[in-house]
């Protein structure tokens, strides 16, 4: 039995509250890791370095709480452990609120391929903001004594990359003692390089203190949770190919990137490719090593996402096409099948032969009007101008998104995934620049 479900949409704009002025972020429980620590050299010739870390990977402790353990038993030993690229995700106890959850996935999706071990080798998952930088985070930081100590972050332009840091806590004047700070930290733009993040130029990262830092963030099916999970990466060769993933399948399903990926209820996967990547070494030359590398992959047949989207959504879109397009013959009516380009990019093709195509459009319903209003509503609540949007939105999505359903839905699905309002406004004027342009 099918059951419905109702979706209500609140057409009022967001109401501004103390703790709400804040970027929003999907909340995490938990953390799968891209590879494993071991000891140096140096620490495999003492016994007592060996069996600290042995009886920690047996008790399935965080690399973390080894490290502090071999640091606390061993002082003089600096830096005991070091980072090993392997073909696997190492999924440990110690890295979730509830350590029956990376037994859960091991059981789920782990794999003994021959040594005996059961490791995560592939596993599926479920992204869920249609904004690949919501679900994909990263920026390059470098940390002090426990905290960031700078890190990048963009101006309001999307173009100005910026380095930020704490601002020093203010000061009573009467007591001399720090104030309370309601909110959280201040920060502020680093004095040096006139607050411009330019790596080429900057001591810590020349010197391996600042470096790329991602995650991935999702959820992954069959694991009962109401946060997301985690996969922190410093791999730029991963992070770059993902982005590619993220944005050709986006480009494909309307905008989304979140949910199941097809009818089939299709979930990406991750996994691990050996690949050949170049660096440079201590000579400035350029050499070539082989590394296991996040992969991204999503087993779908393009062919069918191309012409077939979702029932509903062809559905709405057949109604909707008549707003732009000349009714075709009878013969023709029976004959064609409708297609994501009829639906989505009516602007592309506005002349038939033998067949003048009329602006005239039906009116919407009242529920169309309302969701219309909804999402210039969130508009508003961005800062942004209305009729800047609807002409990116046309851009974007078509000319008739306000009066299809699957259209509004995706509309309103990429304004509420969107964490970054400047981001989005810097967006739309690239859009409407290029237009302009061309």
């Amino acid at each position: 039995m099918k059951s419905d479900i109702t979706v209500l949409k609140d057409s009022r704009t967001p109401v501004p509250t103390v703790l709400g002025q804040r970027s929003a972020r999907i909340p995490t429980a938990g953390k799968i890791r891209a590879g494993i620590k071991v000891l140096t050299r140096r620490a495999q010739d003492n016994a007592h370095a060996r069996d600290i870390y042995q009886r920690g990977i047996e008790e399935g402790r965080g690399f973390d709480d080894i490290e502090r353990a071999l640091a606390q038993a061993l002082p003089d030993l600096q830096h005991p452990l070091v980072p090993k690229n392997v073909p696997y995700f190492t999924v440990r106890g110690a890295d979730f609120p509830n350590p029956e959850t990376a037994r859960q996935m091991l059981d789920l999706y782990g794999e003994d391929r021959g040594d005996g071990v059961r490791r995560l080798y592939r596993f599926p998952v479920v992204f869920p903001a249609d904004v690949w930088q919501a679900v994909m985070p990263h920026d390059l930081v470098c940390w002090g004594a426990g905290e960031k100590k700078f890190w990048s972050e963009y101006a309001a332009d999307g173009r100005t990359r910026l380095c930020k840091c704490y601002a020093p806590v203010p000061q009573d004047r009467t007591s001399r003692k720090p104030i309370r700070i309601f909110g959280g930290r201040r920060t502020q733009l680093r004095a040096e390089n006139s607050g411009m993040c330019d790596p080429e130029l900057c001591p810590e990262y020349q010197a391996r203190k600042c470096n790329l830092s991602g995650r991935f963030i999702f959820y992954v099916p069959g694991i009962r949770s109401c946060d997301a999970f985690e996969l922190p990466t410093n791999s730029l060769y991963s992070m770059t190919r993902a982005i590619e993933k993220f944005e050709a399948l986006a480009f494909l399903r309307g905008g989304r990137i979140s949910g199941f990926l097809d009818a089939k209820r299709t979930p990406f996967y991750i996994s691990k490719v050996e690949r050949e990547v170049p660096h440079i070494d201590e000579q400035g030359r350029s050499v070539r090593t082989k590394v296991w590398l996040i992969e991204m992959e999503a087993p779908i047949d393009v062919a069918a996402l191309l012409n077939v989207g979702d029932g509903e959504i062809v559905r709405e879109a057949d109604a909707a096409a008549m707003t732009f397009e000349a009714p075709p013959s009878a013969g023709a009516a029976e004959d064609r099948e409708p297609s994501a380009r009829d639906h989505f990019e009516p602007e592309a093709n506005t002349e038939h032969a033998g067949t003048t195509v009329t602006a005239a459009a039906a009116p919407m319903t009242g529920g169309g009007i309302e969701e219309v209003e909804a999402i210039l509503g969130v508009v508003d609540a961005f800062g942004m101008d209305r009729g800047r949007f609807e002409a990116f939105a046309q851009k974007r999505w078509g000319a008739g998104w306000k009066r299809n359903a699957g259209g509004r839905s995706r509309v309103l699905a990429v304004l509420e995934g969107c964490e970054d309002a400047a981001a989005l406004a810097a967006e739309v004027d690239g859009a409407l620049g290029a237009a302009s342009e061309a």
